[in-house]
């Protein structure tokens, strides 16, 4: 697949994702009655559900990364180029800042705002290696049994990962970057961004290690690859 039709696919599909962690939490701070637990259930199965769609969708053309950690664990296995690596981290980050837009566009707001959602503190980054490490791990097991596998294991992961970890889980770089520049339910304050994107990449190189060797004799599925 030619690299321009997989960045777009990447760019496109982070796009969505933050339109939806975004325009979900915006929705659900506005429905719930001030209940935060109500809201962040709302976020979560929204998330959770536009991944799985998101994966089904683009995993044949691009692999369905949207997720710098996801295409550094992928380069470091030897499945993506290290140009087309840097090519997809720009394409997600510059389509999760379209995704920022996009969702405060339907709700009449600003299309950029920075936030003043303070996420800091050693517990926090500590759950954002916890939350990263876990979604590589998943992907790389799941992924060797098929798209649908993989679909459905990181859409019910983030589902859970939202409510086990203190951070809500974003285990992911582009998405930590865009959501500094929403003042709502799912922000963060700029101030936080370098150390959850050092403790993603992080558990990512982590992930990889550990899979390499949990995974190095477990059978396949038939199904075909998750990465492109």
């Amino acid at each position: 697949m030619p690299l321009l039709r997989r960045t777009a696919a990447e760019a496109l599909g982070t796009a969505f994702l933050l339109a939806v962690v975004v325009g979900s939490g915006i929705m659900a701070e506005r429905l719930s009655g001030g209940n935060a637990a109500l809201a962040l259930l709302a976020n979560a199965i929204a998330t959770g559900a536009c991944l799985f769609a998101l994966i089904q969708v683009f995993a044949a053309v691009s692999g369905a990364h949207f997720n710098p950690a996801v295409s550094i664990a992928m380069a470091l296995r030897g499945n993506l180029a290290a140009g087309d690596t840097l090519a997809y981290i720009a394409a997600q980050v510059m389509g999760a800042l379209a995704g920022v837009a996009a969702a405060h566009a339907m709700f009449d707001l600003p299309l950029f705002s920075f936030s003043e959602q303070v996420r800091e503190g050693a517990a926090l980054v500590w759950s954002e290696f916890v939350a990263t490490f876990g979604l590589v791990l998943v992907i790389l097991g799941a992924s060797r049994h098929g798209v649908m596998a993989t679909a459905l294991s990181v859409g019910a992961y983030i589902t859970a990962a939202y409510w086990f970890t203190a951070s809500t889980s974003f285990a992911n770089p582009a998405v930590t970057i865009a959501r500094a520049f929403t003042d709502g339910f799912s922000g963060i304050r700029i101030s936080g961004i370098p150390w959850f994107i050092g403790s993603q990449l992080a558990a990512a190189v982590a992930a990889c290690v550990i899979g390499r060797w949990i995974f190095a004799s477990a059978p396949k599925g038939n199904q075909r690859s998750f990465h492109p």
